[in-house]
């Protein structure tokens, strides 16, 4: 499901964008709710926070007359939620440039010039957002998100040949096309992942769909980038 926020200091603009919302998404049967709708910028990221695993679609006035500005607001929402959709609604056509000064990647910037304009707009944001949502779950699917640090990987299914246990303790090394990466994990959770990531060792997870050889004397096996990992005889019956 994709979840509808709005944070809006002027109550009855709030309440059109709510009517606007709920009407479309009624009206299409689209899999949305409106979650949240509030003047207050700490309980959207507050929300946000506590459910980091939902999408969200953020409708966001710039100027919330809080400390909190709402592109501020966007660039706290745009860390936790990679595939969150973000439209402005505001008087302040001025301001629009600080969208990519703090690359929240807006989807829209509504300026609020007459109230049929603003209407029709948020009734395209909310279709446009739902069609992009459910693109967005379908890659989901055959992505990996991994934590290196302060910076966030995400990685193709199909450029992962096989992860192993690294010598520091609770971490993995997940080896791709052309590199490799260390994060936090566990082995044993890896094959849940995906069905193609079967666990040929006790130290090694490999992509089926990377095998190139399994060397059954050695019991080794090569992957599509030359590399090779183990197989031990117990799990070898399951890869031929």
């Amino acid at each position: 499901m994709l979840s509808v926020f709005i944070c809006e200091d002027e109550r009855e603009q709030r309440q059109n964008i709510e009517d606007y919302v709920k009407k479309t998404i009624m009206i299409e049967e689209y899999d949305m709710e409106l979650v949240l709708s509030t003047a207050n910028p700490t309980e959207v990221l507050d929300y946000v926070k506590a459910n980091p695993k939902e999408t969200g679609l953020y409708f966001l006035d710039v100027d919330l007359g809080q400390e909190m500005s709402g592109i501020a607001l966007a660039s706290e929402l745009r860390e936790i939620d990679d595939f969150g959709k973000i439209v402005f609604v505001t008087t302040h056509a001025e301001l629009s440039y600080l969208t990519f000064t703090y690359k929240v990647e807006a989807m829209d910037y509504i300026i609020k010039d007459n109230p049929e304009n603003i209407r029709s707009r948020v009734q395209e944001c909310v279709h446009t957002a739902f069609k992009r949502y459910k693109n967005d779950n379908q890659e989901k699917k055959n992505i990996l998100k991994i934590k290196v640090g302060d910076k966030l990987h995400v990685l193709d299914y199909d450029d992962i040949m096989f992860f192993e246990t690294s010598p520091v303790p609770h971490k993995l090394v997940v080896h791709l096309d052309d590199s490799q990466l260390e994060y936090y994990g566990s082995i044993k959770d890896i094959p849940q992942i995906a069905e193609n990531f079967y666990r040929c060792h006790k130290s090694f997870v490999v992509n089926k769909k990377n095998i190139k050889h399994i060397d059954k004397t050695n019991r080794e096996i090569e992957l599509s980038n030359g590399e090779t990992c183990f197989i031990s005889t117990r799990f070898m019956k399951g890869l031929l």
